[in-house]
């Protein structure tokens, strides 16, 4: 049974580990907001300032469900659930990069759809180990699907510019 205390120092590791995510995502969108203000993109869109709110309340979500899962019993009694949510982070962090920095449009597509499917992942493990965390989930997979079909329709916008 774990303390309190270190309950709470395990919900600020997962949060920080999430918001780190964020942040190495957020290096390679640094200069996002003239890049994606000059590609086309369908009128479904939505408005560039909604990404970050958004995703501010995704990376919230999906630090305190890796944290229900972890306290179930530690990283060792939740060892692939917490790997695959690991591995998901990563990718979310590597989209910024190929799609903003980089400028490779074909391959931040596979790479988000790719991302999707561990997210998928992710949750039915989550599910599996507490149901609460697995929908804590529900929110961030239903958004990196719409990112996903977003990704992809820029994409063919824009043959030139990714």
């Amino acid at each position: 049974m774990m303390s309190t205390r270190q309950q709470l120092i395990g919900l600020i590791a997962w949060l920080a580990l999430c918001f780190a995510a964020a942040a190495i995502g957020g290096i390679a969108s640094i200069q996002a907001a003239s890049f994606y203000g000059g590609l086309a993109r369908p009128e479904w869109a939505p408005p560039a300032a909604w990404f970050g709110p958004v995703w501010t309340v995704l990376y919230t979500l999906m630090g305190i469900a890796a944290w229900l899962v972890w306290r179930v019993g530690g990283f060792r009694a939740a060892r692939a659930a917490l790997s695959v949510f690991l591995v998901q982070l990563a990718l979310n962090a590597l989209w910024s990069w190929l799609f903003f920095r980089w400028k490779l449009g074909a391959l931040a597509v596979i790479e988000i759809a790719l991302l999707w499917l561990l997210v998928v992942a992710t949750l039915f493990a989550f599910w599996r180990v507490r149901k609460t965390a697995g929908a804590l989930l529900l929110p961030y997979l239903l958004w990196v699907g719409f990112a996903t079909v977003l990704c992809y329709s820029v994409w063919r916008l824009n043959p030139g510019a990714l």
